[in-house]
């Protein structure tokens, strides 16, 4: 069974608990490494008990850099029960260095994936700091053996023109796992509430100032017919007076973290549309990035919106399906969703739902199909390899 050491920025993130759940049932077996942004040491996330690297803070970034810096020389302790994996998996820059570290450490020459989903700002600048970012990033990423991301527009936009890895690149987004197989004939039955009020929701890392002011602005303008559902992780970075400001408004509401998968069904059954737009980094990873909150809204069944001229408004508009908005303003929003009844909503919602429902999801095969190829990056024979040579 192919070992992988994934080692992470944030243990406490969703999008590793289903990282941990695609190479599990592709077949691997998973030990996790990485920082966390609780106060407590995490317990377990999918069965696995984390190596604990010490804790980190959104957008503390020097904060950060002394911490990884403080676990590269510790990482050898930290790893010494942990038998030599076949391959690391490094997701985002930090982790980079420490599976280089981590590599010395356990005496071996593991191959190692360089896993980036985001691009940050920082290494975008075109001064001594984006430069000196970018010039590690290539000299760490030197021989790695893949480079995992989740959208054609960072190849196209960032790891192409700035000549960034010259490894071969698997393409997995953000899509949905599913336990079970998905087949290319299923329907998302509309058991949505009835409007009014319409109800559009933001689920996820809410760390998007401008969104949120947007959408309260159009709420009060259409007085009660829209309402906002917020669930997740506010970034209290971006927005300290996150709780105030919802509470103040009386079309929006957060109903706090949820669990995905086990919750996913039941928050998007409550809403009508699904907000997929993101002006965090405006200009860059924003207008890059293909969310997780696309493909679980359209899988189920929930409208997505977003802005038109993004890699997310690109992709919906190939698909031609939901509402591509050509501004960011109340008066856009109004434009295209004020006039709104429930004929139009029904085909809004039967074109996303007439999708096949692979492009919005992952299942076995898929993660089966991945470690495979981590497998042979790793040269280790499959089990069905082992017992037919036995």
């Amino acid at each position: 069974m192919l070992h992988v050491l994934y080692l992470v920025h944030d243990v406490s993130d969703p999008a590793v608990r289903r990282r941990i759940q695609m190479l599990k049932a592709g077949g691997a077996r998973v030990t996790l490494a990485g920082f966390r942004r609780t106060t407590s040491p995490v317990a377990e996330i999918e069965g696995i008990e984390p190596v604990d690297l010490g804790a980190t803070r959104d957008g503390r970034f020097a904060q950060r850099i002394g911490a990884v810096a403080k676990a590269a020389i510790s990482i050898g302790a930290k790893l010494g029960a942990v038998p030599k994996p076949d391959l690391i998996i490094a997701r985002n820059l930090e982790m980079l260095a420490l599976a280089r570290r981590a590599n010395g450490a356990l005496g071996a020459s593991v191959p190692i994936v360089y896993e980036c989903l985001d691009i940050h700002r920082l290494v975008l600048r075109d001064d001594f700091v984006g430069r000196t970012l970018r010039g590690a990033e290539r000299h760490l990423a030197r021989d790695v053996k893949l480079l995992v991301t989740s959208s054609p527009a960072f190849i196209a936009n960032y790891f192409e023109p700035f000549g960034q890895i010259g490894a071969p690149v698997e393409l997995i987004e953000n899509k949905y796992f599913e336990a079970a197989s998905v087949v290319a004939a299923h329907s998302v039955e509309d058991d949505s509430p009835s409007p009014p009020p319409w109800r559009i929701g933001w689920f996820g890392a809410l760390r998007c100032r401008r969104s949120l002011e947007l959408l309260a602005d159009f709420t009060r303008r259409q007085a009660g017919r829209f309402e906002v559902v917020l669930r997740g992780r506010p970034a209290l970075s971006e927005f300290p007076d996150f709780p105030g400001f919802v509470e103040a408004e009386p079309w929006l509401s957060f109903r706090g973290p949820y669990r995905n998968p086990e919750d996913m069904a039941a928050i998007y059954g409550e809403v009508h549309f699904s907000w997929a737009i993101d002006f965090f980094e405006a200009g860059q990873n924003s207008e890059w990035l293909l969310p997780n909150r696309l493909y679980e809204g359209c899988r189920f069944g929930a409208v997505p919106i977003s802005m038109a001229d993004t890699e997310t408004g690109r992709f919906l508009k190939q698909r031609d399906i939901g509402v591509l908005l050509p501004e960011a303003t109340p008066e856009s929003l109004e434009a295209m969703l004020s006039r709104i009844d429930q004929d139009e909503y029904r085909d809004l919602r039967s074109r996303v739902s007439a999708r096949n429902p692979k492009t919005w999801s992952y299942d076995r095969s898929d993660c089966a199909a991945f470690v495979d190829k981590l497998r042979g990056l790793a040269a280790v024979p499959s089990a069905f390899a082992t017992q037919a040579a036995a």
